[in-house]
């Protein structure tokens, strides 16, 4: 089926990518369809196809550019300092990265179930590869005897889903700024971490 008019991949792809997003946001993977995504892009159903193999494909490279992102800035972001400067930096980038990404981080957590068994392979070593970066700032401060956890994987568990949940509550005209966010959960985590 020909291109429509005026499309291109440049142009086209990432709009295809923003549809994807938040229909699977609103609807879920499983009750949206290729035809609606298409729709949304103002592409005839099969001209999607030029974009995209399939549906799996989208959520697969949604969930996977994500993690990526999320990755190469808390790289950049968290490495400097002892364990508490760390912990803090870790804090602070968690917040702020999120803050705004509603969509994708629903999408992230909710619709692993709806992965192959291969993509959601590739998604979960990324995922342990980024709880390994605030896991490994946990087990410095023990060492460094600043932090005083039981058990560090499950505390870096609880501390990563406590920092995602401002997704769910959080709103830019709200009455706290990010930094006042920030610092707020920051208490939290210091006390959390026995800090």
């Amino acid at each position: 089926m020909a291109r429509t008019q005026g499309s291109h991949s440049e142009i086209t792809r990432p709009r295809v990518r923003a549809a994807a997003l938040k229909l699977f946001a609103e609807h879920g993977y499983a009750a949206v369809s290729m035809r609606q995504i298409a729709r949304e892009v103002g592409l005839q159903a099969g001209a999607l196809y030029n974009y995209t193999p399939d549906k799996q494909d989208l959520l697969f490279s949604l969930m996977k550019a994500h993690m990526d992102e999320l990755l190469a800035a808390c790289s950049e972001r968290v490495s400097q300092g002892d364990a508490m400067a760390r912990l803090r930096a870790f804090v602070d980038f968690h917040i702020t990265f999120h803050m705004g990404r509603a969509d994708e981080i629903f999408i992230a957590y909710m619709e692993l179930r709806n992965l192959t068994p291969e993509n959601f392979e590739t998604i979960e070593a990324l995922r342990r590869s980024y709880e390994n970066h605030l896991e490994a700032i946990l087990a410095a401060g023990l060492s460094e005897g600043i932090f005083d956890v039981p058990d560090s994987k499950v505390t870096t568990l609880a501390v990563i889903a406590m920092l995602t949940g401002i997704t769910t509550w959080y709103r830019p005209d709200g009455r706290l700024s990010p930094e006042e966010v920030s610092e707020l959960y920051w208490n939290m985590v210091r006390k959390v971490v026995g800090a």
